[in-house]
């Protein structure tokens, strides 16, 4: 018997769309997925509800997978967007973000001491109330990193789809509810995300945003940075604002474009996924996803109140969603969206040096 057909056991991560079908079918998958996306992020913008655009995309795509509609993400594509947000978010950096460098320093020793915890308490979660083996139950209790992790975590005997399908239900969970939270219960009002109109852009701006993503992503990748596709542009997106050589941010409606790609990408996640065969899965998942949101909302509390840094900064720089999310919400509600993507970004990188070498060290499940 093969393991994918192992009783109790879900099917391994099936090949990617492009291995089983042809170009043009991937194609016309990927091209219902991102206009049913679009179609999400036109309403929940019609509706005026928070982070239209992302989250609009990924509610109608992940019904619309779950329900068996062929729609499909790629890689290449969703990397690409999200090299643009990298761009927008390393525009928001300058001389002022430095100005009260204790916050850093705060919210650094916040990320270190809440992502152990995190981990410590899902990990026996996972175990004790979902049922999972020693390492999927570990390493679908990190919070960040969600390819980095699936690939560790199957290299070290884990179930890939239970990590990969635990680490997007966490995403997908997070996202809403802290979403939501600031709109409704703080009263934040989106102020939108702010960036070039296209036809202001000069030539010689939107050749030197062009050239942040399309340089900094492989040069990322070169040097083996995690989230390279996100991190790279970013960097150097960073360095051209903090030096003066621009002053400009990518167009509006690309940005628009890529919240769009990322929701669909998500939400796609969960194809061949049915609802039925998973629900348990998700259910225990979204339990987990609430626990980490509450350490991340208990230590930003604890620490502003020490440090006087600000508690909604601090909690989008802890939260358990992934790094491009996060740093969106923060733009969005205009919140320091340089300090929150510095802090998740610093999280992964920690997370995927630091958690292989932990977990070799754990005692070993007992037979």
């Amino acid at each position: 018997m093969t393991r994918a057909q192992t009783p109790g056991k879900f099917p391994m991560t099936p090949a990617p769309p492009d291995k089983q079908i042809s170009r043009r079918g991937f194609a016309a998958r990927l091209a219902l997925g991102l206009a049913l996306g679009a179609l999400g992020g036109y309403v929940y913008f019609v509706l005026g509800l928070p982070l239209p655009w992302m989250l609009g995309a990924m509610s109608v795509v992940t019904v619309a997978a779950l329900s068996g509609v062929p729609v499909a993400t790629s890689a290449r594509f969703r990397n690409a967007m999200v090299a643009v947000l990298g761009v927008l978010l390393g525009s928001q950096f300058n001389a002022d973000i430095f100005d009260r460098i204790a916050d850093w320093y705060v919210g650094l020793a916040g990320v270190a001491a809440s992502s152990g915890l995190m981990i410590m308490l899902c990990t026996l979660y996972y175990q004790k109330i979902g049922g999972y083996d020693r390492t999927s139950a570990y390493f679908s209790s990190i919070p960040g990193g969600l390819s980095e992790m699936m690939v560790l975590g199957e290299a070290m005997g884990g179930d890939a789809r239970r990590i990969s399908l635990s680490h997007g239900v966490r995403i997908l969970t997070a996202v809403f509810l802290i979403a939501f939270y600031f709109r409704v219960f703080e009263g934040y009002q989106p102020v939108g995300l702010v960036g070039s109109e296209a036809s202001m852009l000069s030539w010689r701006d939107g050749l030197i945003l062009l050239a942040c993503g399309a340089l900094g992503w492989p040069g990322a990748r070169l040097l083996r940075i995690p989230a390279a596709q996100l991190v790279g542009p970013l960097a150097l997106s960073a360095a051209a604002h903090l030096s003066g050589i621009i002053g400009a941010m990518p167009p509006g409606e690309i940005v628009a474009a890529a919240q769009v790609a990322l929701g669909a990408a998500i939400g796609a996640r969960f194809v061949g996924a049915g609802f039925r065969e998973i629900w348990r899965i998700m259910v225990i998942s979204v339990g987990a996803a609430l626990i980490m949101v509450a350490v991340a909302a208990l230590f930003a509390l604890v620490l502003g109140d020490i440090s006087g840094s600000s508690k909604t900064a601090l909690f989008l720089a802890l939260a358990p969603g992934g790094l491009a999310e996060m740093s969106i919400i923060a733009l969005s509600f205009g919140t320091a969206a340089a300090f929150v993507s510095t802090h998740h970004i610093v999280r992964i990188i920690i997370l995927v040096i630091v958690a292989p070498a932990i977990f070799r060290w754990l005692p070993k499940e007992k037979p």
